[in-house]
């Protein structure tokens, strides 16, 4: 998989070098690349306790994304994935360690344990004061011995960073960090692996299933499971984590695992917040990518039961931009929409003709979703089928409360339903095409007479014309043969659909943006739309 890369060798200098050029003069690195990678604060006087993290590369904007005021005083990274040696976790501690001692603050992973573990012995040798926690905050495996240290961690760099800062001694800091350490619990889950530069990607994970409780260096996870929907995904996280977490008070961390998407992130955040599987739960850190496995699609979710002082600890401002900040969960603030905008419904009215007629129409588009999503694929961004079956379903929705005996009225509130419940500018044209055609009906004029109102008004606010490549090019001879009947006006409107695929210069809608290479052969997916309604209702 191509990546945007130099080389595997240079990667983790060369992205230290581009951080710290728009660090604004708050962060340094040693002289020694490529072996030892360390980032320090510049401001740092060691008046102060100095807290230590770091391991392999491929977490950020762990570790480097926390090291200023308020959280680490240096970062010490390894390669991708792999823990930086004993000599470059001594330079980190021997750059910042002044008279009050220094914090280690270690994931438990065997490389990371042993690399920090002899540096600090050998800065004692120096006469350092030098404590090492290791976190463990994983609930992945429940049976290990020694549990992983992931996305967790953040809690204790936040906590023991605000003590450190206020002055705190090294025994005071210690203690918080362990005590921190001994309550928080993470469990993350993943649509699909990472990619690790250099190596191939491995596709371990299934279309439709997930990887509950992988690690963050692209280990497998605990199990398979059947993925659905995002609530189905956090309601099981959160019952995985729940026997893990104490009473009180609770801080959620939700952490983008680097692939996924902010609105993806976003939806899981909202799943979190109105979920009761843990109650309490009255902050949220995140959603942000904190402690990523490079471009891994996934998300983890750490808990802390907190005290008065920790939340306090958490809550105090730094001014790293990758620190998302701890905030208390609300409820969303919900304000009337401005006078004039608020819908007038029409008096609904019963004609089953009419109803079942629009049925058979919704139900088209429903069932072509997944082909015209294919087929938008190749000019558009894919998602035709689903905006037509999004508004199908929503009509359906609608039926009761549809004026079906009056058909002036209910051209207008077919327009009216469209402009609301269907995205993008196709909401927008079908909502003024079945408005005006509303209007033309009840100035006396028949169906089809309406509809062509309908269409030129459609033409005049759009710009699009036959010949354009939309769904123009088959609307527009459907309904100059409407008039002959149903299976005239289906032949047109499928000629229409497929003269498109030999027009390679659209002059409108998204495919405007496409190459002719990438258009030719493929017909416009909303002519095709078009023309399958009108051979569907032909058929019966």
């Amino acid at each position: 998989m191509a990546q945007f890369i130099n080389s595997k060798e240079a990667l983790v200098t060369e992205a230290i070098d581009g951080t710290l050029r728009t660090a604004e003069g708050r962060l340094a690195r040693l002289d020694g690349f490529p072996h030892i990678k360390v980032v320090l604060r510049e401001d740092w006087d060691r008046s102060r306790v100095a807290l230590v993290s770091g391991g392999g590369s491929g977490h950020e904007p762990a570790h480097v994304g926390y090291v200023g005021a308020g959280m680490l005083t240096a970062a010490v990274c390894g390669d991708v994935f792999a823990s930086p040696s004993v000599d470059a976790v001594l330079a980190g501690i021997l750059a910042v360690t002044g008279p009050a001692g220094c914090l280690l603050i270690v994931k438990n992973y065997t490389g990371d344990r042993l690399n920090f573990g002899l540096a600090a012995e050998r800065a004692r040798a120096y006469g350092l004061k030098v404590s090492m926690v290791i976190v463990d905050d994983d609930i992945a495996l429940p049976d290990l011995p020694q549990p992983r240290g992931v996305a967790g961690t953040l809690f204790v760099h936040k906590i023991a960073g605000a003590l450190a800062e206020d002055g705190a001694d090294l025994e005071t800091v210690t203690a918080a960090a362990e005590r921190v350490i001994g309550k928080v619990a993470s469990l993350g889950m993943s649509l699909d692996t990472c990619t690790v530069p250099g190596a191939p990607k491995e596709a371990r994970i299934e279309e439709g299933k997930a990887e509950l409780g992988l690690g963050i260096h692209g280990e497998s996870g605990v199990e398979l499971v059947d993925f659905n929907t995002a609530h189905e995904a956090m309601e099981l996280v959160l019952a995985r984590l729940a026997p893990h977490v104490g009473e009180g008070d609770k801080v959620a961390l939700l952490n983008n695992l680097g692939g996924a998407t902010p609105l993806e992130m976003a939806v899981l955040a909202e799943e979190l917040a109105k979920s009761g599987a843990i109650p309490a739960i009255g902050h949220l850190i995140g959603p942000a990518p904190m402690m990523t496995s490079l471009d891994m699609r996934g998300f983890s979710v750490s808990l802390l039961p907190v005290t008065g002082e920790e939340l306090a600890h958490l809550k105090a401002p730094v001014e790293m931009r990758a620190w998302p900040g701890c905030a208390p969960i609300g409820e969303p603030a919900v304000r009337p929409i401005p006078d004039g905008l608020t819908p007038i419904r029409p008096i609904p009215s019963e004609n089953p003709e009419m109803r079942d007629f629009l049925t058979r129409c919704c139900d088209v588009f429903i069932e072509a979703e997944a082909d015209l999503n294919a087929l938008d694929a190749q000019s558009g961004d894919g998602d035709t089928g689903s905006t037509l079956a999004g508004a199908a379903r929503a009509l359906k929705g609608a039926l009761d409360h549809l004026p079906l005996a009056d058909a002036t009225q209910l051209y207008r509130a077919i327009g009216l339903e469209l402009s609301q419940t269907m995205g993008g500018s196709s909401g927008v044209l079908l909502g003024i095409f079945f408005t005006a055609a509303g209007d033309a009906a009840s100035s006396g004029k028949s169906h089809v007479e309406a509809l062509k109102a309908g269409l030129e008004r459609v033409q005049e606010v759009g710009g699009a014309r036959p010949g354009d490549r939309t769904m123009i090019d088959a609307l527009a001879p459907a309904l100059d043969a409407l008039e002959r009947g149903l299976g005239a006006a289906a032949k047109a409107a499928r000629e229409g659909a497929d003269a498109t695929a030999d027009i390679t210069r659209a002059r409108a809608g998204r495919a405007s943006y496409i190459s002719d290479e990438r258009l030719r052969g493929h017909n416009d997916p909303g002519a095709e739309a078009v023309a399958r309604l009108f051979e569907a209702l032909a058929a019966g």
